[in-house]
């Protein structure tokens, strides 16, 4: 539990802005990896989504997906909304949103696939048209992507503006055996994020989540 407040305070710190006169809009794209085992991940997935619906206010967008076998596809949004600026309005589409995701999490199949790239790529597409102040993109994954064959994913990923934020980076079992895995693959996808004109960062070490955020 103490993982979870540590984690959804550092998140809240990620989406908060400064109070001016005019509050700007934030807008948050969340992609879980429903691959293999991971999906046993997914009630903690299910508690920052929760937090979200709780932050996120009028003019503000979020969306949620799963990362599928070629993510770059509306069908893979589970749930998606720009909130009203009536308050009455935005409860009611928060406990839609809700319902979506509960459904979603509770019945959710394993994908032999993982198109991380795909899923990072409609995020940002999602996020510049909300014409958001403030555009994320959250991660939840161990990072490792399995494409079917014949998917061509090397290439540029434009993210200029955009906060992506990987959360619970779980180890795998060839990482144990040597990290050199586990680290590779972080920093595979901190340069694309970056060569993108992105910023990166890792929820994930609990003792470094608030250095990482405040970078």
């Amino acid at each position: 539990m103490k993982y979870f407040v540590i984690l959804i305070s550092a998140i809240a710190i990620s989406i908060s802005g400064c109070n001016t006169e005019k509050p700007k809009t934030k807008s948050v794209y969340m992609l879980l990896d429903t691959s293999g085992t991971y999906t046993k991940e997914l009630d903690k997935a299910q508690k920052i989504i929760n937090y979200l619906l709780a932050t996120l206010d009028s003019g503000d967008s979020l969306a949620v997906a799963r990362i599928d076998s070629g993510s770059f596809s509306e069908k893979d949004i589970v749930s998606k909304v720009t909130f009203n600026t009536r308050p009455s309005v935005v409860s009611d589409q928060k406990r839609v949103f809700k319902r979506s995701i509960d459904g979603f999490i509770s019945g959710v199949k394993s994908s032999s696939y993982t198109d991380i790239t795909g899923g990072v790529l409609q995020a940002s597409e999602f996020l510049n048209e909300t014409r958001a102040d403030e555009k994320i993109i959250l991660v939840f994954s161990d990072l490792k992507e399995d494409l079917v064959k014949g998917h061509m994913r090397d290439f540029s990923i434009p993210l200029v503006d955009i906060k992506v934020v990987a959360l619970n980076v779980t180890k795998l079992r060839s990482d144990n055996v040597d990290p050199r895995h586990y680290l590779n693959r972080v920093a595979k996808w901190q340069e694309r994020v970056n060569q993108g004109g992105g910023n990166w960062s890792v929820l994930n070490d609990l003792e470094r989540l608030e250095r990482l955020i405040s970078g």
